[in-house]
């Protein structure tokens, strides 16, 4: 070895990495620091998609449209009359055999009180039955709320475990499914009914309906 290659210094590699590590620390925490910005493109960019997609967002699809409904056994809302008539619970047999109009509703449910009128309409019509789903509510303040109101309903159940909301993929209340007599679902509706929504959509579906054989 020669006298140059003894003065030579060597490479020190704990310097080296020692001056990494810094620098993969400082680029991870900018990583970090710009993950939510990064989400935040990511979930602006599927909402302004969806907005230009021009798409009602209460039309969720449903798996359930075009299949059997799922079976209805629930409990009668105690003490509920119609035309001095006491009300019967709501189970598969209150709407075989006919087109009906399953509402999801409760009495704490604010924009149920925003559709309720369309539900009196509807309940004048002769081609559809109005049945109810009381959802988690007091059955107290369920009856109020129809004796207040006006009560648009030929059956309701009272779903107090949200067993059966489960089982008709509710996604909250309201929702409406429009049911043919063979209790095949043909139409829902996710939140509560406006007045375009009712006018062009609840109501030509039901003329649909009762016009097939």
């Amino acid at each position: 070895m020669s006298v140059t290659d003894e003065k030579m210094p060597k490479p020190d590699h704990a310097a080296g990495s020692q001056t990494q590590a810094p620098e993969r620390s400082r680029a991870l925490r900018l990583a970090l620091a710009l993950l939510p910005l990064a989400i935040f493109v990511a979930l602006a960019g599927i909402f302004l998609a969806q907005l230009l997609s021009g798409r009602n967002p209460q039309d969720i699809p449903s798996a359930l449209i075009g299949t059997q409904a799922p079976s209805l056994d629930l409990p009668a809302l105690e003490g509920l009359t119609r035309d001095g008539v006491a009300i019967g619970a709501l189970n598969d047999a209150a709407i075989e055999g006919r087109l009906a109009l399953v509402n999801v509703w409760a009495s704490w449910c604010v924009p149920c009180r925003q559709e309720h009128p369309f539900l009196m309409e509807l309940a004048g019509d002769q081609r559809v039955s109005v049945v109810g789903i009381n959802y988690k509510d007091a059955p107290e303040n369920a009856i109020s709320f129809l004796d207040e109101l006006g009560n648009p309903f030929a059956a309701v159940g009272v779903d107090q475990s949200g067993r059966t909301a489960i089982d008709w993929g509710v996604y909250g209340v309201p929702e409406t499914y429009l049911v043919a007599p063979d209790g095949t679902i043909l139409y829902k509706h996710v939140g509560p009914f406006s007045p375009e929504s009712y006018r062009n959509d609840l109501v030509p579906a039901i003329e649909r309906a009762a016009s097939s054989p």
